[in-house]
């Protein structure tokens, strides 16, 4: 194992947080998302509550235990029974990270939200840092992991491309991060989609800074997320979420367009068959094949353009009715 790195530059001291009012002392949840991590579980919440302790914070804890088999919600609650604080909620199965951060929000009132790895690969004493930079104004706080990681390569690669397609303000969107609770009620998060959050959430207006975190050894256990398989994954989700961005809103853009292309091209292809046939008497049937392919798909692209821009006004039309009911 490697050693653990000095995190005397990110520690934050209670007087370095004197101006960190009450109220945001408070109005916060930290969110644990936690699968098969039992024996990390006594460290974590040791090291929670001192930071609790040492900062003066009133928040709460939620750790969703996600389906896990090793007792990792019962380790949690024996060892935080004396701790009204935190609290512990259990799927019945593994469903995810993302799952697990909604499940956290909606059993909490609270106005902030800290999502926090149980692995403790993050400090807790990263956590009134990023209140404070909450209390500064932002809707969202990234951390930007500084340290050794033995996944630096794809999520670098990742990250970058992320930047590249969304614009988003953030170089690491995968760290532990801080956010206000009513974003989530704006965006629909699907599976594995927390790695999203953060450009959905910009992409509707939130503002969005980071601030370097270290970045510890695992000390128990191994990562959930390996396998060249989640890379794919990984591309075929940002498309996904390209696709929504760019066009959920204006479909015609992309169906529209492509069937007009192909109905152009069909038209193009009839007049060079018309052209061989009546002036040079040639018939050449594939052109006629391809006249009607073109012309087929064309049309049907165009009507499923205007059919999926009437799903978008009532998909407008839902999202006025619900911020109007809020």
């Amino acid at each position: 194992m490697r050693p653990a790195l000095d995190d005397s530059s990110s520690a934050v001291r209670p007087d370095q947080l004197a101006r960190l009012s009450d109220r945001m002392r408070r109005e916060f949840a930290v969110v644990v998302p936690a699968y098969n991590e039992a024996p990390v579980i006594p460290d974590l919440v040791r090291e929670l509550r001192r930071t609790f302790e040492t900062h003066g914070l009133a928040g709460e804890i939620i750790l969703v235990d996600d389906g896990s088999t090793d007792d990792t919600g019962e380790v949690a609650r024996r060892e935080a029974r004396d701790w009204p604080a935190f609290r512990v909620i259990s799927h019945r199965a593994n469903c995810g990270k993302t799952e697990a951060m909604l499940t956290a929000a909606q059993a909490t009132d609270r106005e902030y939200l800290i999502l926090f790895d149980a692995d403790l690969q993050h400090s807790p004493a990263e956590i009134p840092r990023l209140l404070e930079k909450l209390e500064e104004g932002w809707d969202i706080v990234c951390g930007r992991k500084i340290g050794y990681y033995d996944k630096r390569a794809v999520s670098s690669a990742y990250n970058w491309l992320s930047r590249r397609v969304f614009r988003v303000p953030a170089s690491d969107l995968n760290s532990i991060k801080a956010f206000r609770k009513s974003i989530l009620n704006e965006i629909q998060l699907r599976h594995d989609w927390h790695r999203f959050f953060v450009v959905l959430a910009y992409a509707r207006g939130y503002s969005v800074t980071e601030m370097d975190v270290f970045l510890y050894p695992r000390r128990a256990g191994k990562s959930k997320y390996t396998g060249q398989f989640r890379i794919v994954v990984g591309l075929l989700d940002l498309m996904s979420v390209w696709f929504l961005l760019v066009f959920s809103r204006k479909p015609l853009l992309l169906f529209g367009l492509s069937g007009l292309i192909l109905i152009t091209l069909g038209l193009a292809v009839g007049a060079v068959a018309f052209y061989l046939r009546f002036a040079h008497e040639l018939g050449f049937r594939p052109l006629l094949y391809l006249v009607i392919l073109f012309e087929t798909v064309g049309f049907l692209l165009f009507g499923f353009g205007l059919m999926a821009e009437m799903i978008a006004q009532l998909g407008a039309e839902l999202e006025a009715v619900q911020r109007r009911l809020r």
